[in-house]
């Protein structure tokens, strides 16, 4: 096997056992030379990257490539991504990379599939070179972040299942995390916006991306050890769903019939959720 490849296929083995011992840390890792991930064609890395994302720990692959100076070569947009700020519920916000690593664990965690950890990975990688001068603020990255997801894709042969995840998660989780149960209106846009009706597969994985990025914010991320903190929007979209396909859409019918199912089912969700005591928060 190239040394490269050698590199890579120690880190997934390490992260499907949970952590290097000391041999592997001072002898694997410790003196590699990375470089020689650059003769590697990215096409033979996706194996080892694959299985590392759905060992037991992802977060040990990637941090084993970082701490080696491999990330560089195998995902430089993620490893662009360590250091950079980002707002949290906390005043002192959150660094994307070691967030990443966390919503990673959890998606594991979760038993949740390649999609979901792909998305997770991915889906902030136009963070990675924000203006300083806007930061902790990531304004455009979601224009940013697409090619640079496209072009991940390419150069592995990803899924094209990863890859319609990933991009769906760049433009929707942080949509998902605003959702509110005093604007029903934007909850019944974003759910026919993500394929909610048309993919409810798609909408499920969608939901278990957002979930597992929710779950890693700070104290968050510990809590998840024990079910302590569930997802609260997950609550809202299910409720919004269930309403919403309770609608007898043949009972719309001539030129206005797509908008007048979108209002019916604006309608539903507010109904829905003032029957849930939410309508009095303050919008």
């Amino acid at each position: 096997m190239r040394p490269g490849l050698e590199i890579l296929r120690l880190a997934a083995l390490v992260a499907e056992r949970g952590a290097p011992d000391s041999d592997e840390q001072e002898g694997g890792f410790g003196q590699t030379d990375a470089s020689a991930l650059g003769l590697v064609e990215p096409s033979e890395m996706w194996p080892e990257v694959e299985r590392g994302l759905m060992s037991r720990t992802p977060s040990v692959m990637i941090r084993s490539l970082q701490d080696c100076g491999a990330l560089e070569f195998v995902l430089p947009e993620v490893a662009a991504l360590f250091g950079v700020p980002q707002i949290a519920e906390n005043a002192t916000g959150v660094d994307i990379g070691e967030h990443l690593l966390h919503a990673l664990d959890e998606a594991a965690r979760r038993f949740a599939p390649l999609e979901v950890r792909f998305a997770l990975l991915t889906m902030n990688v136009g963070k990675g070179d924000s203006p300083r001068e806007h930061l902790p603020v990531h304004y455009r990255h979601i224009e940013r972040g697409r090619p640079r997801i496209e072009n991940i894709c390419s150069r592995f042969g990803v899924p094209g299942a990863c890859r319609e995840l990933a991009l769906l998660a760049l433009e929707e989780c942080e949509r998902m995390h605003r959702v509110s149960a005093v604007r029903a209106g934007p909850v019944a846009a974003l759910l026919e916006r993500v394929g909610a009706f048309s993919n409810p597969a798609r909408f499920k994985l969608l939901m278990a991306v957002s979930s597992c990025d929710y779950a890693a914010y700070g104290e968050r991320s510990e809590a998840a050890q024990d079910e302590g903190d569930p997802y609260p929007k997950a609550a809202l979209l299910d409720t919004a769903l269930r309403v919403c396909a309770e609608l007898d859409e043949e009972d719309f019918e001539g030129d206005d019939a797509e908008s007048d199912v979108q209002a019916a089912r604006a309608v539903a969700i507010a109904e829905a959720f003032r029957s849930q005591r939410w309508s009095n928060e303050p919008t």
